[in-house]
């Protein structure tokens, strides 16, 4: 290896292989800018020198290797874009055509078209269909799928396919469980009847602009039960939704169990799913971060039984989630263990050397089983993405 004296480091150098402060500990990766701190921590050390086998990348040699990371998942980024096995991939495009089915509905509404409630049944058997062969590999879409800011079809789909595992976690028997999802689907379907420039203001609503918004509860019931035809439970999912389970909630100001039981389960579903979901004034949060601040509720939006149910089905990281652990590896969640929501089953991707692994053959950890070890934190596969390619 060659030797170079700290003191010639300068923050941002970046080199074409690891560097080590010795033989057992590396300073940093590959193409990873040295920082200040690193240098002034060596310094404080009395270290005069780390060691490489690389050379120091000139700016042209980073850029080119940034624009490799981002293009290529084998270079460093397949655990952001884990969508890009030829079965997900069909995943991908059945959730897709759902999709656009549930945005023709809500656009033929939104003009005043008549919809049959078949329009709807037939993107709950696709969804049944594809939850029953794929669940897993769903709930990941859910979080990770199609990058950008989602729109209101794609959150009550999403929403959808969390009410599928929830009220499947409660044992509910198929002719409730199917109303729930159809509840689901469309509880926001009134939206299509606010004014547009309401919807498309920004900061906060005067107190009329905002009686309009809230109105879309009303509107949505009425195009469920005398549009569509369904029944009662499915239309009280839409209406009760935004009603809180210490009264302060809206349109009737329901308390507890006055409120609908399917609108109970939305009212998580819908918070968490608009919490992970991008919007025009914020980025999405993490998967741990939102399934927190749900934790957080403390008895004022949410049915705590329901709450509970929820992180029984989706643990405290759901599928999919990036973790840090506390070997320094990294990897992803792939089941959870609903008596130890903490300590779900981790697929590594990355060991503590900052080398990514063979997906086929990367060591799976059972956090239950192994108990010195544990989950640091989560990681923004999106954030971390971003602090390679541009650091």
């Amino acid at each position: 290896m060659n030797s170079i004296y700290v003191k010639s480091l300068r923050a941002g150098n970046r080199f074409s292989k690891p560097v080590y402060v010795d033989e057992s500990n590396i300073l940093v990766q590959e193409n990873m800018p040295i920082k200040q701190k690193d240098i002034d921590r060596l310094l404080r050390w009395g270290i005069k020198a780390v060691q490489t086998d690389g050379t120091l990348l000139s700016e042209k040699e980073v850029a080119e290797a940034a624009e490799r990371l981002a293009a290529s998942p084998s270079d460093g980024v397949s655990f952001v874009n884990y969508m890009d096995s030829p079965l997900q991939q069909e995943i991908l495009k059945t959730y897709k055509q759902l999709l656009e089915q549930l945005q023709r509905v809500h656009e033929d509404i939104k003009e005043m078209k008549s919809v049959e409630n078949s329009a709807i049944n037939k993107i709950l058997e696709g969804l049944l269909e594809l939850l029953a062969k794929h669940r897993d590999d769903l709930i990941q879409l859910v979080f990770f799928g199609i990058p950008g800011e989602s729109d209101m079809a794609q959150n009550s789909l999403n929403t959808a396919i969390l009410a599928h595992i929830v009220g499947s976690g409660m044992n509910m028997y198929p002719h409730k469980l199917n109303q729930l999802i159809i509840g689901a689907l469309l509880h926001d379907v009134g939206m299509v009847r606010v004014p547009a420039d309401i919807l498309a203001k920004k900061g906060k609503l005067e107190e009329g602009d905002m009686a309009k918004m809230r109105a879309h509860t009303f509107h949505s019931y009425r195009i469920i039960i005398k549009e569509l035809g369904y029944p009662e439970d499915i239309g009280l999912t839409a209406l009760h939704h935004h009603e809180r389970w210490d009264g302060e909630g809206y349109p009737k100001k329901y308390v507890g169990k006055q409120i609908n039981l399917y609108a109970r389960i939305v009212a998580v579903l819908d918070a968490f799913v608009a919490m992970i979901s991008d919007r025009p004034y914020r980025d999405s949060m993490i998967g741990y971060t939102a399934m927190r601040s749900i934790l957080s509720d403390n008895g004022r939006r949410f049915d705590p039984e329901i709450l509970r149910i929820f992180i029984r089905c989706m643990g405290i990281y759901p599928l999919g989630s990036i973790v840090l652990l506390s070997t320094s590896c990294i990897g992803r969640v792939i089941e959870n263990n609903p008596d130890a929501p903490l300590r779900p089953k981790v697929k590594l991707m990355i060991d503590k050397t900052g080398a990514m692994l063979d997906n086929d053959k990367a060591e799976i950890i059972d956090l239950n089983s192994e108990k010195k070890i544990f989950i640091a934190k989560a990681v923004d596969p999106k954030g971390l993405l971003k602090q390679t390619a541009q650091e």
